[in-house]
């Protein structure tokens, strides 16, 4: 990890590319472009480097949160579907040891009774659902929160 700055990963997952075109009136007309500037924008006002990642593959976020472990201290995350069937992604979470939020912008307890089981919850420190991109920046302020008290011990 490197010591000069705190260095933050931003994981979206599958079908998150498709943000801004895919169902505007659940998800909204921001693209994931929208949210990764948002991200870094508030990583900065946090002082936090925010690197952002998108795959739809799980493979290729797993390969992506393993390589984190000695560059990040921690990690946002939006699973995207795999949320609710990833025992991989839990399991990659769980071995590189970094601190974790579980991001959504919906709120999966109003929809499908599926989507109301998370692996990722398991991983994490906590979650934010239901507030579109704005809970990315709340995961953002609650991962800086978590990681300067754990400085400070």
């Amino acid at each position: 990890m490197r010591s000069d700055v705190t260095q933050i990963l931003v994981i979206n997952g599958p079908n998150l590319n498709a943000l801004g075109l895919r169902e505007p009136k659940l998800y909204g007309t921001e693209t994931l472009a929208d949210i990764e500037a948002l991200c870094v924008e508030a990583g900065k006002s946090l002082g936090l480097e925010v690197e952002c990642f998108q795959s739809n593959s799980e493979g290729a976020l797993i390969d992506r949160i393993q390589a984190a472990r000695d560059k990040a201290s921690g990690i946002v995350i939006n699973a995207g579907a795999y949320t609710h069937t990833s025992v991989a992604l839990m399991d990659a979470l769980l071995s590189v040891g970094l601190p974790t939020i579980e991001i959504h912008l919906t709120n999966v307890y109003q929809r499908e009774e599926f989507r109301h089981t998370s692996f990722i919850s398991k991983a994490a420190l906590g979650g934010i659902v239901g507030l579109g991109s704005h809970g990315y920046v709340l995961g953002l302020q609650a991962l800086n929160y978590h990681l300067s008290r754990s400085n400070q011990e």
